[in-house]
């Protein structure tokens, strides 16, 4: 669900040429410039504590040095506190931190062209830090600019040695640098809330044109001071100080590290162990811990740890061994491991091997939990990824699913990243020479690969042949790269469908992309056919979010469409904003303390122009209704319910009814009804689902399906008794029907009906609006046995799955919980589908492209509308459950689409190609049932001979072994005015050997097609016939016989004229097809080929 968009930006530290118009920091990193360490490693069978060199081992007096900013002519504000003061002045008056002036004379440089090293980025996204082999630089996301850069001294690399890894404690208070010689260097960062730097200034503020509610989203609605300013830089560069605070000496040597948010966990080489190091001394003033992995009983006795990574959602972390092994580990707490009898005080950690390699193509490298989908993915050295699902902490971890790379793995090279998006959509893989990105359960999104090594490589584009770090930020809009050997750091923008956000039935039946700062909806809904699955641009319409907007709420959380199309709202960090499609205007709040007052948390939906929104306002929560045709204003909502939790989803049903879930597990139903001469929404019933659900929050969507004599005539107070409820649960879609207990009581039977689950469509979700401007064939909508109007349809990553009437589902499992479900249809698709057009036979989606020319000196993304109708594959489940009657019905509500004829031309040659290869025996043969299908329209003709024209000659003899002689087809084509066709049987007849030179047939059609004035058909025809001996005597012969033939046909001298050697002149006629004699309204062969450049396949 998400894609690369545009061309990335770029960021570095330094330029090629080395510029001394910085301001940095030189650190000694607690030495003097002179001082030597003695840095001999102890001995012992359990490794040693760290060593900590701070303040204390140096006895010095305590003289702080005044807080940094970069890139300042002035010094910065003193009044910035440190986290903590370990910066002093030894006696020599040197100090361990020097601060030079970035303007004015010589000095030191930041080094130039350093490549980074490793990348790390704050829990909450506002800053991220890089480091090269001596630097590390601070930066701020937004606006993207230099905070602080720390360049240790020469004196500090030789006794700690050069920087290898970074690591941010998650509250982004504390970095720590690991050098090659097995110190961790610890740096403190403080912020001043009310400083601010770089901010623009303007002496004239004479012409300030305020916040206005109705705009076209440009930056002319900011005020001047914030003219400069992109999404999400409202809050300006803040100021910051990092100072140097503690060196730690592992004498063990390090093999990786992890911050947490109360201790730095360090794996260690000689002896293998863990030693966790608080960052605050505990109670009894300890500091650090450490267990040998040889003592873990669940670990190898003889291996290494070589990679580690937590989660804190999930409380669990993955370990990787030098085995290959991946192990799901918990850190015991300090009470649990006193007070349990069961566990040794002196253990750590407990964990549980989950992927165990079965060869050197699938050893471990690392690994990645996603929270979202309660699943772990494992890179191996092969270049897949392996990915489990985490059912519970005790071990119960599955596999589920593989990523597997669109090129080999000596392509692809070995894997160097691996980051799931914050949602836990889309997963991004960085290799040696490349990316790739999947969705969560393994549909290829895109991919670098592809790219031009050539022009990559004149452009200077690194992002493309080489990732070595990689981290998402805004929210999974933008997502930080780091190529490789290279100093630069790139910001490429992720589009996403707007499911991610906001899962309600309008976002799945209408395609809206949401990116950066932009909403993209498709709307070739109301097209004509062929239009509507075209690649045209206009397709799209793109509405630019208004900046005044972006300015403070960035990043947009939240985006939904209307029904019918015609209105958009999204949602940042707080407040909303809503955008009419045929007007092109937006709305916001005229205030910035209203849009500040409440924060969208429960999604939204539309009901008619009136937008829904479940907000957060003052630790309450309600459901606000806003009209689109009203301002934007606290005193203008329509109606204000209170709701007793918060909000997981809010979801539209039916025509005028909405559901709410909360967190405490229930359920509510409202209807929507005018009170007062106002839309209120009513509460009619609700459900109660504890000990069902047990999770509210990981409910990602929720529908339910009523009967439908419920749904016309039945009480909606009633509803919550008969409905079925559909949960989505993580990767699971969980079926809830309703039924009575022996006390009488409503009670619901649970069933998974399907597993990893991306997303979920029931048909009767879809609103009578929206199908009826999405239907062009005009067949009615009303349920019935052959309708899709009742299928439910889902995705399960690699493949479409569709139930054609859910009612069966609700049978099977309805009769016996544990009864097997019905069959599905099953479509693979080679794209990401995005939205079901139902009305139009096709499945919707996009897929990116990567663009590089020569004319420009970067390359960039763009993604183009893909399409797949589904048509042949429901037809073909239907005839292979023998239910010809269903196929029949289903192809007569979409005949009148302009591609019709080209689904029953996939039918019938997919359906060829196999039988020819599997020989079934009669009985179980589907061909002559798909042919008998088509001979119910009058396409049937034309479609046969294009299915011989694209097939090989040796699957005629099994197509014809279910069909008339083709000389009977010639003739019935002939007879209908269908010229080109009755040519194409001419050509089968010739190839079946029951064709003569100069054969009737040949004449016939020859005549035919001059008295038609078909001149193009009797090309063909005259090529066929010369073709047929090198002598042209049988198309000397044919020619006499048409000759006399058109004689006795015809007293017109002209056409005879017509049949001589045609002679130079100096003007020429211009010759008018005319319409078959016969008056046929039959398609030629000619005009349906003509499907085959816009067919949706």
């Amino acid at each position: 669900m998400y894609w690369p968009i545009g061309t990335p930006r770029i960021y570095a530290t330094t330029t090629s040429q080395a510029s001394t118009k910085t301001s940095f920091v030189v650190s000694n990193d607690g030495l003097a410039p002179s001082a030597a360490t003695d840095n001999d490693s102890l001995s012992s069978a359990e490794p040693p504590p760290p060593v900590l060199l701070d303040d204390k081992d140096r006895a010095v007096p305590d003289t702080p040095i005044p807080p940094f900013t970069p890139g300042l002519k002035t010094p910065a504000t003193p009044a910035i506190n440190s986290v903590e003061h370990d910066i002093y002045h030894d006696g020599s008056g040197s100090s361990s931190q020097q601060y030079l002036a970035g303007y004015g004379g010589g000095g030191s440089d930041i080094p130039a062209g350093d490549p980074i090293l490793a990348l790390r980025v704050s829990r909450t996204g506002h800053l991220f830090a890089v480091i090269t082999a001596t630097t590390m630089t601070i930066w701020q996301t937004k606006p993207t600019v230099i905070q602080a850069v720390v360049v240790r001294s020469e004196a500090s690399i030789k006794s700690y040695g050069t920087n290898v890894a970074l690591l941010l404690r998650p509250d982004s208070v504390i970095f720590v640098v690991q050098t090659s010689l097995g110190f961790l260097i610890t740096y403190s960062l403080a912020t001043d809330a009310e400083s601010r730097v770089y901010k623009p200034y303007f002496a004239d503020h004479g012409n300030i044109q305020r916040r206005r509610q109705s705009h076209f989203g440009g930056p002319g609605n900011n005020t001047p001071d914030q003219i400069l300013l992109g999404p999400g830089e409202g809050a300006g560069v803040r100021d910051i100080s990092l100072r140097f605070r503690r060196v730690i000496k592992v004498d063990a040597g390090i093999e990786c590290a992890i911050a947490l948010d109360d201790e730095l966990v360090v794996a260690t080489k000689k002896p293998a162990a863990v030693q966790c190091i608080r960052w605050t001394p505990d109670t009894t003033g300890n500091q650090t811990s450490t267990e040998l992995v040889s003592r873990m009983g669940w670990l190898e006795k003889k291996v290494s740890i070589k990679e580690m990574t937590h989660d804190r959602p999930m409380n669990l972390s993955t370990w990787v061994t030098s085995d290959g092994k991946a192990y799901a580990v918990q850190r015991i707490a300090a009470g649990q491991a006193k007070g349990g009898s069961e566990v040794d005080p002196k253990k750590l950690f407990k964990g549980y091997c989950f992927h165990s390699p079965l060869g050197d193509s699938d050893r471990a490298v690392k690994a990645v939990v996603n929270a979202r989908f309660s699943l772990i993915a494992v890179a191996c050295t092969d270049g897949s990824i392996r990915v489990y699902s985490a059912r519970d902490y005790a071990g119960n971890i599955p596999p589920s699913h593989v990523h597997r790379l669109p090129v080999s793995s000596e392509t692809s090279g070995g894997l160097t990243t691996l980051n799931y998006s914050p949602d836990g959509y889309c997963l991004f893989a960085g290799y040696e020479n490349g990316w790739a990105t999947w969705s969560v359960f393994g549909k290829t999104a895109s991919h670098s690969f592809n790219h031009n090594p050539s022009i990559t490589s004149a452009n200077q584009e690194g992002w493309l042949n080489g990732v070595t770090e990689a981290s998402w930020i805004g929210g999974a809009c933008e997502i930080l790269i780091v190529a490789r050997q290279n100093e630069s750091i790139w910001l490429l923008e992720m589009a996403r469908s707007a499911v991610t956000g906001c899962y309600t039935p309008p976002n799945l039946f209408r395609t809206v992309l949401q990116s950066s700062s932009s909403v993209m909806v498709y709307r070739g809904y109301d097209l004509p056919d062929l239009t509507s699955i075209s690649a045209e641009p206009f397709l799209w319409h793109n509405a630019r979010i208004p900046s005044n907007y972006l300015l403070n709420q960035w990043p947009i959380k939240c985006t939904v469409v209307s029904s019918d199309g015609r209105y958009v709202a999204v949602a940042g960090k707080r407040g909303l904003a809503h955008y009419s499609v045929n007007s092109g205007r937006w709305k916001t709040f005229a205030n910035e303390a209203m849009e500040n007052e409440f924060q969208v948390r429960g999604g939204m939906c539309w009901y008619q122009h009136i937008l829904v929104a479940a907000v957060e306002a003052n630790r309450s929560y309600e459901l606000r209704l806003y009209s689109r045709e009203a301002p934007l204003d606290s005193s203008t909502v329509m109606f204000t319910q209170q709701m007793p939790a918060p909000i997981v989803l809010i979801t539209p049903s039916g025509e005028d009814s909405l559901l709410v879930y909360t967190y405490d597990n229930l359920l509510y139903h409202f209807v929507f009804a005018p009170v007062s001469g106002a839309v209120r929404p009513i509460q009619v019933g609700q459900i109660a689902f504890h000990g069902i659900v047990r999770s509210p929050a990981r409910v990602r969507g929720l529908s339910w399906i009523l009967p439908e004599s419920q749904m016309i005539d039945g009480d909606p107070s009633q509803d919550v008794a008969f409905a079925s409820v559909l949960f989505l649960v993580d990767g699971k879609l969980v079926l809830l029907q309703p039924s009575m207990n022996n006390e009488g009581q409503l009670k619901y039977d649970m069933r998974v009906i399907s597993h990893n689950v991306e997303f979920y469509i029931s048909m009767r979700d879809q609103s009578s609006v929206n199908m009826i401007s999405e239907s062009s064939t005009g067949f009615p909508f009303e349920a019935e046995e052959s309708s899709l109007r009742n299928s439910l349809w889902v995705f399960e990553g690699h493949e479409l799955k569709v139930w054609p009437d859910v009612q069966d589902v609700l049978r099977a499992t309805s009769v016996e919980p544990t009864k097997e479900l019905p069959p599905t249809v099953s479509m693979p698709i080679d794209f990401y589908p995005l939205s079901i057009l139902l009305g139009k036979g096709i499945v919707l989606g996009v897929e990116p492209e990567l663009v590089q020319r020569r004319d420009i000196s970067f390359s960039f993304f763009r993604f183009s509308i893909r399409t797949h109708l589904f048509l042949p594959e429901i037809l073909r489940f239907h005839l292979v459950a023998n239910n010809a009657t269903a196929a029949l019905k289903l192809a007569q509500q979409y005949q009148n689409l302009e591609y019709f004829a080209h689904g029953l031309e996939v039918l019938l040659h997919h359906v060829l190609d196999e039988e020819v290869d599997l020989a079934p025996k009669p009985e179980a043969a589907i061909l002559p049932r798909v042919l008998s299908l088509l001979s119910s329209f009058k396409q049937y003709l034309d479609i046969v001979v294009q299915c011989t024209r694209k097939t090989e000659v040796r699957s005629w003899r099994t197509l014809f072994a279910y069909l008339p002689p083709p000389q009977e087809l010639f003739e019935e084509s002939l007879q209908r005015g269908s010229l080109k066709t009755a040519g194409g049987y001419l050509l089968i007849l010739h190839t079946f050997e029951e064709l003569g030179a100069a054969s009737e047939q040949s004449v016939r059609l020859f005549s035919r097609a001059i008295r038609e004035e078909d001149w193009e058909l009797c090309k063909e025809l005259a090529r066929f016939l010369a073709a047929m001996d090198e002598s042209g005597e049988t198309l000397r012969e044919a020619m006499e016989l048409v000759n006399i033939r058109v004689k006795q046909e015809s007293d017109d001298s002209d056409i005879m004229t017509r049949l001589e050697v045609p002679q130079k002149t100096n003007g020429s006629s211009r010759l008018r097809r005319q319409n078959s004699e016969t008056g046929s309204d039959v398609q030629s062969t000619s005009d349906v080929s003509s499907f085959g450049t816009a067919s949706p396949i």
